[in-house]
């Protein structure tokens, strides 16, 4: 199960990192979201935890809850490849967040 979560999420990882930043979001926000920071942030602490193998510090486990609070608050103020865009970070955060097997932070 643990390798699959993994697996999974080094997927959409790897899609994200070949997916185009959307134009406007490098000069806008949404809903008062910084989306560029937030875009960084996320994908550095996803990359955290496909290094480790699906474990995360306290810090970054953290900065993921932040994340996917401010994700859920921006997603609905954006364009539909926007919206595409930020829901791939959104479900990578979930995936980690939500591990069945491993509920506390690493």
């Amino acid at each position: 199960m643990a390798e699959d979560l993994v697996r999974a999420v080094a997927e959409l990882y790897e899609e994200h990192r070949r997916a185009a930043f959307p134009p406007r979001l490098k000069v806008d926000d949404a809903h008062g979201v910084e989306m560029v920071g937030l875009d960084c942030r996320v994908t550095g602490c996803v990359g955290t935890w496909l290094e480790n193998r699906g474990r995360v510090d306290n810090r970054r486990w953290d900065t993921l809850a932040e994340c996917e609070q401010l994700l859920n608050r921006a997603i609905p103020a954006l364009d539909e490849a926007e919206a595409f865009y930020y829901r791939r970070l959104l479900t990578m955060t979930v995936l980690i967040l939500e591990k069945p097997d491993d509920p506390q932070p690493r």
